[in-house]
Formats: C-alpha cells, structure tokens, sequence
C-alpha cells in the first residue's frame, strides 16, 4: 500500500531543508517565513515540506489533504508517513508513543531525501509547558533545560539538526503574524481536552500564571536557557569524570562503581549523561536509587537486565550497553549495476518469492553457515561469539531461501550463494527503534510482507 505522495518537481540544485507540516497554526506560520524568506533572499535551496499523520482522529485525512495542497501552493515538495499506534492504550503514554513515532517518521524522510536540516514549529508557549511538566515530574537539570534550539541526530551514518526557530515567539506572536498574512491553519480539537496533561498545564495553569506575572512564558523560556547552558558544563564535566567509565556506547562497570563510592553526584552525573548519549530518558531518584543497589549486590561476571523508557539495558562482560530492539525486518535492498559487493542472485530470489520458498525461522541451536570464502560452515553459537554479539541481539528470525540458511542478522549471508556480477540483492536486519507500524514507500521491500 502506498502511503506517501512524492511530489513531481523537478530536481534543482541547492541545500535541502524540511518543515514538519501539521497544518496547525505553529507549522503554517513556519512554512510560510521559510518560503518567503528562500523568495526575498532568493537562494536555491530546495524546501520540503514533511506530514505525519498518527490515524488518531477522524478529521486526520483531512488534515493530510490540507497540508498536501499547502504545500502546491507554495511550489515545494511533500511527502507523509502513516503512523499506526498499534495497542497503544494498552501499552502505555499515548502522547510519549506518537511523539517517540513522530521523530521516527521525520527521520526516516529526512534519511530519504538527503535532508541535513529539520525545521521544527515549537514556539515559546511549547517551551513554557514542556518545563512545567518536567518539573511536576521532579526532573533534573537536564529535563529543566527544555527543547533545545537546536539539536543533532544521527540515523544510519546520516546526520540531521533539529531546529527550532520559533523558540523565542510566543502563540499570541505566531497568531498575529497569521491574520496579517491572511494564513489559513487547522485547529487540532484534542488540544480542548484537558484529559492529556500539556493540554491541563496549556488551558488551566499557565493562564493562572500569566496573571500573576505577565512575563511568566518569556521567564521560564529564559530559565530554560539557561539550565541548558548549566547542563551544558554538567556534560563537559562526565566526560571529564568518565574518561576511564564510557567506552564508546557502554560503561565500564568497575570504574563506575569506584567513583559512585568516592562520589555519587558525580557518578550519577556520568550515568545520566550516559543515558542521554543514547536518547534515552532521565531516569526517576527511584529508579536511579534501584539501580545501584541491583549494581552494588551483582556478581562480576552476572548478567543484569532493566526495562527503561521501553529500551532495555543490559550488564554483560562487565559493561552497562543498551540493547536494540528485538523488533525488527528483514529488507532486500537492490544493490547497484556497478557495484562490487556480493549479493544473491535476484533473478533466484524472485523464483523463490513466487514460489514461496523464503521463509523466516527461529534459531533451534544446531544451525551452522558459511559466512567466508575457503573456511568451513560453523554453528551460530561459535559465530556469534566470535564475534562478541550480546544474547540479546541473537535473537532476529533466521533467513531461509529453498530451505537453506541464507542470512543471520549480525552474522552474514551464505557465502557459497554470493555473486559478484549481475542483478544482485542483499538482505539486511533492519531494527524498528520503536515499535510502530510506519508504512512508507521506498526502493526497499519487507521480507514480511512476503513471508507467510
């Protein structure tokens, strides 16, 4: 099913950048100072103009139409991503999830289309609400900060910035600049339900606040401002403390616990930053206070398993690492004619998908492969120590072609069925960092999608 719209311009040359596109208020107001902006400056960069759409509400498809023809009218490139929230009522924060599934989404166009910069609608009001709800959830420096005016991520060795460039306008400001433009927007009625707790501290406690300061939202931006300067020097500082603690993406268990007895703000500071590495959120004084009693009382060469912020992170060897997500598919990706890297035959795993003979199994213990040329086939419990794979990232389906073992995630493919010419595919374990449905249309295809 194809789920998003590419849109027919013809490519020019030029710096890409990306608007995400609600059609709420903040995001027309955004799109339409970045279009105006790119005309009076006349550069020739090229705007894309990207939707999520959750499926959460009815009115959602129009939302999608309204943003589509937005964007025709000012001449720039669309596309979208459904979002399906499966079981999110059962499984926890319906606002957490499809913001988790939004950035998801983002990412992933923005990973498609080369886009090194994305802009975000936040505005003043935003901020002001987000460091209200950190701190009636008790959060630290780190949480107090509030959204950054910018911040990088990294996707599959693809850099992006997030930037936020309404940080310091407040909605009354966006609103006026809206009526002035004669800019049309939609209004979101999930806003009006005070149920959702940002809408409770939106409608019922900033206005209280506003009467008593007028300057409330502007203040707490301020404060925000600087609590991410402070967070800012506490960063510098655990890199600093954890020289000999952070390896890469894991802690040193030993050096972590020596310099928690000799200093436990600081040790705590190491962790937190740690866990900010890994876009993983501030834990609570409980569970942090949980986690060094489990860490005081484990045995060296113990294994230690927590559940946090839907991640897990495991003690193994030694090192605190957090593990990827056993979610997850297998996609064939069509290598290129002048490439020189091996692939299957495609023509062969064609035949095999139409006569359904590429199936997916789960590992049973004797299963051995050839993975290098002139070696001998091993099992998998030797290859997967070989090469220092954690338990928990052994446990992606098997790929089976013709009822041979062809693919091990973390492994490699069977190196007796790889060519060096012709039309050549190669199958590559794709986690899902978050566990949602994201339907998108690409060059690559999901083995699930086939696989009965």
């Amino acid at each position: 099913m194809a789920s998003s719209r590419k849109s027919q311009q013809s490519p020019k040359s030029g710096k890409r950048i990306a608007v995400a596109l609600s059609g709420g208020l903040d995001s027309v107001v955004l799109l339409d100072t970045v279009c105006k902006a790119q005309a009076k400056n006349q550069t020739n960069n090229q705007i894309y103009a990207f939707h999520i759409h959750h499926g959460l509400q009815k009115p959602a498809d129009d939302w999608l139409i309204f943003c589509e023809k937005l964007a025709k009218q000012y001449k720039i490139h669309f596309d979208f991503r459904l979002l399906h929230l499966d079981g999110a009522k059962e499984q926890g924060n319906i606002e957490a999830r499809a913001r988790a599934g939004r950035y998801e989404a983002l990412t992933d166009l923005c990973e498609e289309y080369g886009i090194e910069d994305l802009l975000l609608a936040h505005h003043q009001n935003d901020q002001a609400e987000t460091v209200l709800l950190q701190l009636l959830r008790g959060s630290g420096v780190a949480g107090l900060s509030g959204m950054p005016t910018s911040r990088q991520l990294e996707l599959n060795n693809h850099n992006i910035t997030l930037w936020r460039p309404l940080l310091n306008q407040s909605r009354q400001e966006l609103e006026a600049y809206a009526k002035e433009h004669k800019l049309k927007w939609i209004e979101d009625p999930s806003n009006q339900n005070i149920k959702y707790r940002r809408n409770a501290v939106r409608k019922k406690i900033i206005p209280a606040l506003e009467k008593i300061q007028p300057e409330a939202l502007a203040n707490m931006a301020r404060s925000a401002q600087l609590l991410g300067e402070a967070q800012t020097l506490l960063n510098r500082l655990a890199e600093q403390d954890g020289k000999s603690i952070l390896n890469k993406s894991q802690l040193k268990l030993e050096p972590l616990l020596v310099l928690a007895e000799e200093d436990l703000p600081a040790a705590n500071n190491v962790l937190r930053y740690w866990l900010q590495t890994q876009q993983l959120a501030m834990p609570s004084q409980e569970r942090l206070h949980a986690w060094w009693r489990d860490l005081a009382q484990v045995k060296a060469d113990a294994n230690l398993e927590w559940l946090h912020d839907e991640r897990k992170i495991y003690l193994w060897r030694g090192m605190l690492q957090v593990g990827n997500v056993e979610a997850g598919r297998w996609v064939l990706k069509t290598l290129p004619a002048k490439s020189k890297q091996l692939g299957l035959p495609a023509n062969w795993v064609k035949e095999a998908q139409d006569n359904n003979k590429i199936s997916l199994r789960e590992r049973q213990g004797s299963e051995k492969i050839q993975i290098k040329p002139k070696t001998p086939r091993k099992t998998l419990k030797n290859l997967y120590q070989e090469a220092d794979i954690p338990p928990w990232e052994r446990q992606a389906p098997l790929l089976y072609i013709n009822d041979e073992l062809i693919a091990v995630a973390g492994i490699g493919l069977s190196y007796p069925h790889l060519i060096t010419s012709g039309r050549r595919v190669l199958p590559e374990w794709v986690q899902n960092p978050v566990k949602l449905a994201l339907f998108r249309s690409s060059g690559k295809f999901s083995l699930s999608q086939i696989v009965k």
